[in-house]
């Protein structure tokens, strides 16, 4: 595979959007609001399963959550 990829996300977008805290959709997920802000800023790639409840809870399809890009896209 050429050039080297990474995980983005729109969750931050999504999350105003709804008007949504950090707090908020961190509860609704049952997770810790560290790890929303940690994918908000892409430091931390969330397992398929929450990637799932995600994009669930903001009721889009995966892809318009998560894209995977090459570096300098």
């Amino acid at each position: 595979m050429e050039g080297k990829r990474h995980i983005t996300n729109r969750i931050l977008v999504l999350r105003a959007e709804k008007g949504l805290s950090q707090k908020e959709v961190a509860d609704l997920l049952g997770v810790s609001r560290q790890t929303i802000i940690s994918l908000e800023k892409n430091k931390y790639n969330p397992s398929l399963k929450l990637a799932f409840d995600i994009a669930l809870l903001f009721e889009v399809d995966l892809t318009d959550v998560f894209q995977y890009k090459k570096e300098g896209e």
